[in-house]
């Protein structure tokens, strides 16, 4: 109890939100690592899945090699990367490594929210004369679009709790905080640490469930799946 007590002392400090090792500032550093990692990955894998899953050809591959990145631990990634000549230029490994780990989830949910997409319903657009292209975009990616987002929830999820690491490559970010902690043997700061990057996460998943309802292109109509 002296640690959470002492946790909620920290956060009660002023003095340790402001300045550049102030939680401000870290906040601000996590935000861009894991917002710039997510919406890379995204562009990577939701094109290829989302085209995967409309073809019906390579999905399966394509999962199951991006699955195999998830038992490469993302430290040991990190660590590699930084040991490289991407070491020399910043932020670049820490970034790769989070775009590495976030592709997965991603992947894996917009190919199976497609091919879940009822057949049936599929073969009665083209049957309507819907081409290729129409049926992609009025058909199987609205009834695909609550997978689609679960995978971006959980890439983003992850991210944040992940981009804790990039404390360990010496950039920024709420880790920060943890490994500072960690340094002075204060643990009230070690658990304040975590305590932000859990209400982070919480907060992601929270704003992206509500972005999910406005935009889902299916919202006030009935949904049919297989």
């Amino acid at each position: 109890m002296n640690a959470i007590s002492g946790a909620y002392d920290w956060l009660t400090t002023s003095a340790n939100w402001q300045g550049e090792k102030g939680v401000w500032h870290r906040l601000a550093e996590h935000l861009y690592f894991s917002g710039v990692c997510l919406a890379v990955a995204c562009v990577v894998a939701l094109p290829v899945a989302l085209l995967l899953g409309h073809i019906g050809k390579g999905g399966a591959l394509a999962v199951n090699i991006s699955n195999v990145g998830r038992a490469v631990p993302t430290l040991a990634v990190l660590i590699l990367l930084t040991l490289t000549p991407l070491g020399e230029h910043g932020d670049v490994p820490t970034l790769i490594a989070l775009v590495l780990f976030a592709v997965p989830p991603l992947l894996t949910n917009a190919y199976v929210g497609m091919r879940e997409v009822d057949r049936a319903v599929v073969e009665a657009a083209r049957g309507m004369g819907m081409s290729g292209r129409q049926v992609f975009a009025r058909v199987e990616l609205p009834l695909a679009y609550p997978l689609v987002m679960t995978g971006v929830r959980s890439a983003a999820v992850q991210v944040v709790a992940t981009a804790t690491l990039a404390a360990m490559a010496g950039e920024g970010g709420l880790g920060r905080i943890i490994t500072a902690g960690f340094n002075l043997q204060n643990t009230p700061q070690v658990v304040a640490g975590a305590f932000l990057v859990a209400v982070l996460a919480l907060v992601v998943e929270g704003v992206l469930v509500l972005l999910g309802r406005v935009f889902d292109p299916m919202r006030g109509r009935s949904r049919v799946s297989g």
